[in-house]
């Protein structure tokens, strides 16, 4: 577990997102796998776009790419917690975001803090586009700077 770094609080985030945990999640020590918090952050990532932004994962012409993405585990968590991710902008740039992640019990500072890039691409040729307005203003709006 991670000493190093401060373990933030729910307040730091712009959105948080309910997260059902599952008798599955757990490994053969009792809590949750360490592989299963990216689950939990990709699924609220993802949530945020599609309800939020506008993202259509289906048909649209534009899909988002993970470049990059890690985590800091502070303490376990396990079923049946109820648990919930906080989300926020730590970056925002022309055609990628760089999200802060944090994973909460139901009470206290983060169980977990993480981060994933995503760059936004063309769906037919995977090259990199600029972040189409409407995702761009959901994006903002969790910001905690913006730049190129």
């Amino acid at each position: 577990m991670s000493e190093n770094k401060t373990r933030p609080l729910r307040d730091e985030f712009g959105y948080l997102c309910p997260v059902d945990s599952r008798w599955a999640d757990n490994d053969v020590y009792g809590h949750i796998n360490n592989v299963v918090y990216y689950s939990y952050f990709d699924s609220t990532i993802n949530r945020y776009l599609i309800e939020q932004g506008g993202l259509d994962i289906h048909d649209g012409d534009v899909i988002a790419y993970v470049v990059s993405s890690g985590c800091d585990y502070f303490e376990a968590a396990a079923y049946p917690d109820a648990l919930a991710v906080g989300m926020r902008v730590d970056k925002l740039g022309n055609s990628s975001v760089r999200y802060g992640l944090a994973l909460f019990g139901a009470e206290g500072a983060a169980k977990a803090l993480g981060f994933v890039v995503h760059v936004f691409v063309d769906r037919a040729s995977g090259r990199p586009v600029p972040i189409p307005e409407r995702l761009r203003e959901a994006l903002a709006a969790l910001g905690r700077e913006s730049s190129d």
